[in-house]
């Protein structure tokens, strides 16, 4: 076994504190079965993110998080590297120019979808029909966009193969990050959509059981933020397909901020994966390096190793800088930086070297801040196989101070 418990908490990679100590926290409140942390684990707000909690009839709106059902997409074209390799800064160009990233649209095509009608909605018109109708309007107007954050549109080579590979990452935007304030708030014993006071990073996780109304109407609202992101890194997958003139022959889809009922050891449980990919015997998934590393396509294995791992496995390649750190601290009055520890300059020569054509994307997304894929796909080996290995050719992101409360 290439993992180690500390605290009761199996921790595959190098244990980061911080992150540890949150996932003790986690252990220790609600009817918990088991908890874990991924190679890429690091701190986020309440759970870890990479971090895994395995629970017994409850349900965790902080262990989901803000960003529900953020995920990924990938798909394999008809083309190759070859095939677009003259005309790949038009390309991005126009993948940069007709796909919404930041806050608000870059064109006025609102995208409906026959989710805008799921039955589900009547947990929002339960709450009140102001929450209802302002939710619902946001979903609409947001659905197909992309956001901010660490969040993308790519275009790939496969290695030996040479074909391209389109994918994306982001989640339910505004409807997913307001879903889970409101349910935060709810079981707090605020209205949904009242400001929450300052929130600690450290704080004990946020559980529901169940069986409680508060438990089911936040695991239907839940699982239709996660058809909603579905039906939005769909459409965005249609669009770069249209703007590269091909067609998918192969695709992989996966959630990595939501909660599944699974039988694990012939009992129901609800696991609940914060930056973790579902990664059952057979499963495909994508997981995302930098924009200046190796990104693949993994299928779980059947073994020991991935059946104490609950089925899961990594989501990216883990932070090891803040953004902050990277960035520095950002003056919203005067829109400038300072005290960043990676330069623009710096970003950019690195993120050529690699022979990435790049749009957008801050120092904070800098391929500085993460550690080498490589190194947590290692650590996973019993758990996961690597079907495809891609190397990115173009990358388009938000701006670099693009202002947008729903990213990460």
């Amino acid at each position: 076994m290439t993992y180690q418990t500390i605290n009761n908490v199996r921790v595959w990679g190098k244990p980061d504190e911080g992150a540890l100590a949150q996932a003790k926290t986690c252990s220790e409140n609600g009817q918990v079965v088991q908890t874990l942390l991924m190679a890429d684990h690091h701190k986020g707000y309440s759970q870890p993110i990479g971090g895994v909690v395995v629970y017994d009839r409850q349900i965790s709106p902080s262990g989901v998080g803000y960003d529900i059902a953020c995920g990924n997409k990938a798909v394999r074209t008809g083309l190759t590297a070859d095939d677009i390799k003259l005309k790949l800064p038009k390309l991005m160009d126009e993948i940069a120019r007709r796909i919404s990233f930041g806050v608000g649209r870059v064109n006025n095509e609102k995208v409906d979808h026959e989710l805008l009608d799921d039955a589900d909605w009547s947990v929002y018109q339960a709450v009140g029909k102001q929450e209802h109708d302002k939710l619902k309007t946001l979903a609409r107007d947001q659905l197909g966009t992309v956001g901010s954050g660490n969040h993308f549109v790519d275009l790939f080579e496969e290695e030996g193969t040479g074909r391209v590979w389109i994918a994306n990452h982001f989640g339910s935007r505004g409807f997913g990050h307001k879903t889970a304030s409101g349910f935060l708030n709810l079981a707090a014993g605020r209205p949904f959509l009242a400001n929450a006071p300052g929130e600690k990073m450290d704080q004990p996780p946020v559980l529901l059981d169940l069986s409680s109304e508060l438990g089911d109407m936040y695991e239907r609202a839940m699982k239709l933020a996660g058809r909603y992101a579905y039906a939005g890194r769909d459409y965005v997958i249609r669009q770069v397909l249209s703007i590269l003139g091909t067609e998918a022959d192969y695709e992989v889809h996966n959630h990595h901020n939501y909660a599944w009922r699974e039988t694990h050891g012939g009992k129901e449980v609800m696991v609940v994966r914060k930056g973790a990919t579902p990664s059952a015997p057979g499963q495909t998934g994508f997981i995302g390096g930098s924009m200046g590393d190796i990104s693949v396509i993994v299928r779980g294995k059947d073994s020991a190793e991935n059946r104490d791992a609950y089925y899961s496995t990594v989501h990216g390649a883990g932070r090891i800088m803040s953004r902050t750190q990277a960035a520095g601290k950002m003056n919203w009055k005067t829109r400038t930086r300072s005290g960043g520890q990676i330069s623009t300059r710096q970003m950019l020569d690195a993120v050529r070297a690699y022979g990435v054509e790049l749009r957008g994307a801050g120092t904070d997304e800098s391929p500085f801040v993460y550690r080498k894929l490589q190194e947590v796909l290692d650590a996973h080996a019993g758990t996961i196989e690597v079907l495809h290995v891609l190397k990115p050719i173009g990358v388009c992101m938000a701006g670099a101070d693009e202002f947008d409360p729903y990213k990460d």
